[in-house]
């Protein structure tokens, strides 16, 4: 019997694949606990509808990334801090105030995108990598200065 997964099935399919299971394991198993349903026209039509939204989504996302990428390659974050001597930052700049910093600019970015080894420590500018999509990265500018 032909199955379409609905869900990743350790050792047979990935979710959205169509298979040959034997007939008991299909009826038995996989369309008893809802794993998979039955590959006829409608459902089939179905995951191909399916298939082209997520496609379609996927592609608007890359969009997405691309631009706001371009628009933090031309950014500087400014981030006002303690200091002592020899431009020693009391504390550190995290990623949480990056973010925090970019949110006051209107642009929208999770905290853990931003890709910081280490937190900074120090005055001056640092360029910190932003991962927005699995295909898309920038370089961030952020200049500390005391306060």
């Amino acid at each position: 019997m032909k199955v379409i997964f609905l869900q990743d099935v350790k050792g047979q399919a990935k979710k959205g694949e169509v298979k040959e299971v034997s007939d008991a394991y299909a009826r038995n198993v996989l369309l008893k606990k809802g794993l998979a349903v039955e590959a006829n026209a409608a459902n089939i039509n179905k995951l191909q509808a399916q298939t082209k939204a997520n496609e379609k989504r996927a592609q608007e996302e890359l969009e997405e990334a691309k631009k706001l990428a371009a628009v933090l390659e031309n950014t500087v974050v400014t981030l006002k801090t303690k200091a002592g001597e020899g431009g020693r930052v009391f504390g550190s700049i995290t990623s949480k105030q990056i973010a925090d910093a970019l949110e006051a600019m209107q642009l929208k970015v999770d905290k853990r995108k931003i890709l910081l080894d280490e937190p900074i420590k120090a005055l001056g500018t640092a360029i910190v990598p932003v991962k927005l999509h699995p295909e898309v990265s920038a370089d961030l500018r952020v200049q500390v200065q005391a306060e």
